[in-house]
């Protein structure tokens, strides 16, 4: 018995770049940003919004630690580094990497140059730039991240310091 070619059929899983993620995203959270301004106002909606891309960002920290196999350091972060600069995203000068420090600036940005086209810079830190450090929360909460500026807000670079204080086994502060 030959199958039916008139049902439908799971498409193939696409990859798709963070970048290209966020813009999808961006598209979506656009209109999620205007109808809760109307409803609640501006800072209600831009709560709103900083909340559901920080649990984005957590949950895709749990993620790509639960892929690790094992709880991961900076060495580890640093391996999955271009998941973010994949399609030239980022342009990224490092400065110091290893276990527990991994510092480096990003001297270009496109997902800056992404809401800015899209006409969304005001709202470009929460929907990008704030999930840096909540990324951190779901991967490894021993990892402390600091950053002074960035390019969204105006700056010539990002400067990223991700900093742990061991490289000990750290799976207690995991639960």
């Amino acid at each position: 018995m030959q199958e039916d070619d008139t049902k439908l059929k799971t498409p193939p899983q696409t990859e798709y770049s963070i970048l290209q993620q966020r813009e999808i995203e961006a598209h979506i959270l656009k209109n999620v940003f205007v109808i809760a301004s109307q409803r609640w106002g501006e800072q209600a909606a831009k709560e709103l919004i900083a909340e559901t891309c920080a649990q984005a960002a957590i949950e895709h920290g749990q993620h790509l630690a639960q892929e690790n196999g094992k709880i991961p350091n900076l060495e580890d972060f640093m391996n999955i580094l271009p998941r973010w600069t994949a399609g030239n995203a980022l342009e990224i000068e490092v400065l110091e990497s290893s276990a527990t420090k991994l510092h480096f600036n990003v001297t270009r940005c496109r997902y800056a140059e992404l809401y800015k086209d899209l006409g969304l810079q005001d709202l470009g830190p929460l929907l990008s730039c704030e999930r840096d450090g909540r990324f951190c929360e779901g991967y490894n909460r021993d990892i402390v991240f600091q950053r002074t500026q960035t390019i969204m807000q105006g700056a010539s670079h990002c400067d990223f310091k991700y900093d742990m204080p061991s490289t000990g086994n750290n799976e207690e502060s995991q639960s």
